[in-house]
């Protein structure tokens, strides 16, 4: 069974943030879940919701469609397109708001984990704190994914500073969101993600 949430993305985003952040009731004492896609109200664990790119935005050629899908091994976003350099394009995009006032303490962590697997290799975590300012700007770290179901621990020390003045790991005290991004390549892009955590 699947829950059809986008179909051929090309706006900003889709959903409007529902409901406060409560930062220690997901909190296992060795991770943050921020979603495992198994609210039945479409929300995440951090009671916020996902929102939809494209570089159609900046009047890119991509195509994306997300959806949540159920199956033997639980629900997991699937998101699927055609990334196109064309015209100064290659992305698209899920990404998470952590809060819906503004961002979250993340410091106590070490890093982001994502369950996931997917088909080709040109697959990103992007993260936005108070620094990334403009729409362009972003911290970035490749998934090492597979087609097979694997766990996978991004550091926020190797994430490195895209379209930003000066460098450095991001400063997580302010983590505003976490995006999973498919692109910098032609490409049919595939990949689900069942669960997404700040891990200590």
């Amino acid at each position: 069974m699947q829950v059809d949430m986008f179909s051929r993305v090309s706006v900003v985003a889709l959903f409007v943030l529902a409901g406060g952040f409560v930062f220690s009731q997901q909190d296992n004492g060795n991770s943050l879940l921020l979603d495992d896609f198994s609210r039945e109200d479409g929300r995440s664990r951090v009671a916020t919701q996902w929102e939809g790119f494209t570089d159609r935005v900046m009047g890119g050629r991509s195509d994306m469609s997300a959806r949540i899908e159920h199956g033997a091994q639980g629900p997991a976003l699937r998101m699927t397109g055609r990334v196109s350099l064309e015209n100064n394009g290659g992305f698209i995009q899920m990404r998470l708001p952590l809060s819906a006032t503004g961002a979250i303490d993340a410091s106590g962590y070490r890093g982001v984990a994502v369950t996931a697997r997917a088909t080709g290799d040109h697959y990103y975590i992007h993260l936005r704190t108070s620094r990334t300012r403009f729409p362009w700007s972003h911290y970035e770290q490749k998934i090492p994914v597979t087609e097979q179901w694997k766990r996978i621990e991004l550091p926020f020390a190797d994430f490195v500073a895209q379209n930003m003045l000066g460098g450095g790991s991001p400063d997580v005290s302010r983590l505003r969101s976490v995006a999973v991004v498919a692109g910098k390549a032609d490409f049919t892009a595939d990949i689900r993600v069942r669960s997404i955590e700040l891990y200590r």
